[in-house]
């Protein structure tokens, strides 16, 4: 079959792309908005007439603001969660200085949306605090499975991983909050730290070895 002869595109298939695409086009423009106005400050009409959009489009979409402000820390968390583990298939140590090195980058060049996302939101939202949470499970998971080869490790093991995590998130905030220190210096301290925290849960926990790395950083 020539190209001629190709059936073209079903127009349901054409319109949910469009569909799609707006939807990811009103995100982007959202990221914009609320990385330099806080959520209480912006109203639908702000929101509407500083992207250029009717109102009723951004409702049609996502039903309400807190429906809009949640799909755009969803959408961060994704971007968040793919920069850490972006290391897959390296060595354990290169893929440990990856994902770290992945997080620091996407916490330096969103900061306002790194700090919704690890602050929780607007005051005590369970919703965004759910989806932090969501985020923590997903870095502790990525260096499980970098230092154990799996996800599924013991209550101890996880529980030393994610007070690094903790740990992580304010150092973090304290480091885009205060610029000086150089990304590579603060990707350094943090596998370090890390070393200490898998030779921590090794010491409690023999079934849970360090890698050999994390042994030799003493």
């Amino acid at each position: 079959m020539n190209i001629s002869q190709q059936p073209a595109a079903r127009p349901g298939a054409r319109g949910a792309e469009r569909s799609l695409a707006r939807r990811a086009e009103l995100i982007a423009i959202g990221r914009r908005l609320f990385a330099d106005t806080s959520y209480d400050a912006l109203s639908m009409d702000d929101i509407a007439r500083q992207a250029r959009v009717a109102k009723g489009l951004i409702y049609y979409y996502f039903h309400s603001k807190r429906g809009y402000y949640l799909a755009i820390i969803q959408d961060s968390v994704a971007d968040l969660v793919a920069s850490a583990a972006s290391g897959v298939g390296l060595p354990p140590v290169e893929r440990v200085h990856r994902t770290v090195d992945g997080y620091l980058r996407y916490a330096e060049d969103h900061q306002a949306a790194y700090r919704t996302i690890v602050s929780g939101g607007v005051g005590f939202d369970a919703e965004v605090q759910a989806i932090r949470d969501g985020v923590r499970e997903a870095i502790v998971a990525t260096i499980a499975e970098g230092a154990y080869g799996r996800t599924d490790i013991a209550p101890l093991a996880r529980a030393g991983l994610l007070s690094w995590v903790c740990g992580l998130e304010g150092a973090v905030l304290d480091w885009i909050g205060r610029p000086g220190l150089p990304r590579e210096a603060v990707c350094e301290l943090l596998v370090k730290t890390l070393g200490g925290a898998l030779r921590a849960i090794e010491e409690l926990d023999p079934a849970h070895p360090a890698p050999e790395p994390a042994r030799r950083d003493s």
